[in-house]
C-alpha cells in the first residue's frame, strides 16, 4: 500500500511540474518560480502535504544538484577555465564585493551570526546560468560582442563555488577552525589536480570514458559522476564540487555526447531539487521576509547590472552593450536555492530558507524583464540627460548668430 501512495505522489509531482514547464514556455518565463511554488502548495503548511514521497523526492533532489553542476563542468574546457581566470579575473573580484557583501550585510542586520551571512553572500552572488542561457537564446542575443563577457563573468563564479562551497559545507557543519581549513585545502587541492590531469591528460580520460553506444556513454558519465560526488562527500567536500570536476575532466565529443543525453535526466531531477526546497519552507514563514527580500532583490539587481557594465567596459564593449550585460546578470536562481538549501539542511537559521525562495522567485521574474529592457531603459534615460544640454547649447548658437547679424 505504501509503494501504491508513493508511485501516485511521485507521479502526481512529475506530471504537475511536466504541465508547470509548458505553462512557462508559453509565455517564455523560466519555470524555476513555479516549481518553488509547487513545493510551498505539497510542503509542511501547504495545500496538500505530500508523506509517502518524500525520502524519494529527498534523493532526487540530491541527484538534481550533482547533474546541475555536471553539465555545468561539461560547458567548459580546463583550458577555457584557465584562459577566463587570467584574462577576466578583475570582473569576477569586481562581482564579488559589489553582490556578496549585500547578503553578508543583511545577514548581519538581521541578527542571524556570521554563518548565516557567509550563507546569504553566496545566495545573493550567483547569477543563474541556466535561466540566463535561455534568456540569451530567447533575445536572440548569442552572437552579441558582449555576451563572451557574460559567459566569462559565470565562469568566473562557477570557479568561485569550487572554493566557497567547501568552506560553507564545514562551517554549516560546525567545523572547527582546522577542520575546515583542513577541507577547504583538500577541496583546492583536488580542484587543482582535476585541472592539471584534465589539461594534460583530458584527451585520454573521454577516451576511456567514449563509447558510440548511447547507453553505455551514459552509465558510464552517470556512474562516474556519483562515484566521484560521493567520494567527495565522504572527504567532507561538497558533492556539487565533485561534480562540477568529473564535467571539466570530460571533453570533445564526449562531453557533446553526454551533454545531450543527460540534459532531460538534469531538467528532470533539477526540477525534482527545486520542489524539494519548497517542500521543506512553510508558505507562512515567508511573508514576514518578503520586505527585507524585495529590498534585498532590488540592491543586488543594481549591483548586477553595475557589474556587467563595468566588466563589458573593461572589454571595449558599447556603451548599450554595458547595459545589456548587466541587465542580463540579474537572475538568481539554482545555484542560490543550492547554496541556501545546505544551511536550511544544517538548521543554521529557520527565516534564510523562506528569504532565500522569496528573493530566487523575485529577481527570476525580474532577471528576464532586467535582461530585455535596462538597455532601451537606460538609452532613453541618457538621452533625455544629454537633451536639455543640446538645447541650451542650441539656444546659445542661435543667440550668438542674431547677435552677429545685429553687428
Amino acid at each position: 500500500m505504501h509503494s501504491a501512495v508513493l508511485l501516485i505522489e511521485f507521479g502526481s509531482i512529475i506530471l504537475g511540474l511536466g504541465l508547470l514547464g509548458r505553462f512557462a514556455a508559453r509565455f517564455r518565463l523560466s519555470p524555476i518560480p513555479l516549481y518553488l511554488l509547487a513545493g510551498l502548495a505539497f510542503g509542511e503548511g501547504g495545500l496538500l502535504p505530500l508523506g509517502a514521497s518524500e525520502e524519494f523526492v529527498s534523493i532526487g533532489a540530491e541527484i538534481g544538484v550533482i547533474l546541475l553542476l555536471l553539465m555545468l563542468g561539461l560547458e567548459y574546457t580546463a583550458g577555457d577555465l584557465v584562459t577566463n581566470l587570467k584574462a577576466h579575473y578583475p570582473s569576477g573580484l569586481v562581482d564579488g564585493a559589489l553582490n556578496a557583501l549585500p547578503g553578508a550585510a543583511a545577514a548581519l542586520l538581521l541578527g542571524w551570526g556570521p554563518v548565516a551571512a557567509v550563507v546569504l553572500a553566496g545566495v545573493t552572488w550567483i547569477s543563474s546560468s541556466g535561466v540566463i542561457a535561455k534568456v540569451l537564446g530567447d533575445l536572440g542575443r548569442v552572437g552579441n560582442r558582449e555576451t563572451p563577457v557574460i559567459l566569462s563573468v559565470l565562469v568566473l563564479e562557477d570557479l568561485a563555488m569550487a572554493v566557497y562551497l567547501p568552506i560553507v559545507t564545514a562551517l554549516v557543519a560546525g567545523a572547527g577552525l582546522l577542520a575546515g581549513s583542513l577541507t577547504l585545502a583538500i577541496a583546492l587541492g583536488a580542484a587543482g589536480l582535476v585541472l592539471f590531469v584534465a589539461v594534460r591528460y583530458g584527451r585520454l580520460i573521454s577516451r576511456f570514458v567514449s563509447s558510440d553506444d548511447p547507453e553505455k556513454l551514459l552509465l558510464v558519465v552517470l556512474g562516474l559522476t556519483i562515484l566521484v560526488a560521493g567520494v567527495a562527500q565522504q572527504l567532507q567536500v561538497s558533492a556539487a564540487v565533485g561534480a562540477f570536476l568529473v564535467g571539466i575532466a570530460l571533453s570533445g565529443e564526449v562531453a557533446e555526447g553526454a551533454h545531450t543525453l543527460l540534459s532531460p535526466l538534469r531538467d528532470l531531477f533539477a526540477a525534482v531539487f527545486f520542489v524539494f526546497f519548497g517542500l521543506h519552507t512553510d508558505p507562512a514563514s515567508i511573508p514576514p521576509v518578503l520586505l527585507p527580500a524585495l529590498a534585498l532583490a532590488l540592491v543586488t539587481a543594481a549591483t548586477k547590472i553595475a557589474t556587467g557594465y563595468w566588466a563589458a567596459r573593461r572589454a571595449g564593449i558599447s556603451p548599450k552593450g554595458r547595459w545589456r550585460t548587466g541587465g542580463a546578470l540579474v537572475a538568481r536562481g539554482e545555484f542560490s536555492i543550492v547554496i541556501a538549501g545546505l544551511a536550511v539542511s544544517a538548521g543554521i537559521e529557520p527565516s534564510l530558507g523562506p528569504l532565500a525562495t522569496a528573493y530566487v522567485l523575485i529577481l527570476v521574474i525580474l532577471g528576464p524583464l532586467t535582461a530585455r529592457y535596462t538597455e532601451p531603459l537606460a538609452t532613453r534615460l541618457t538621452a533625455r540627460r544629454e537633451s536639455p544640454t543640446t538645447t541650451e547649447s542650441g539656444s546659445r548658437v542661435a543667440e550668438a548668430s542674431v547677435g552677429r547679424d545685429g553687428a
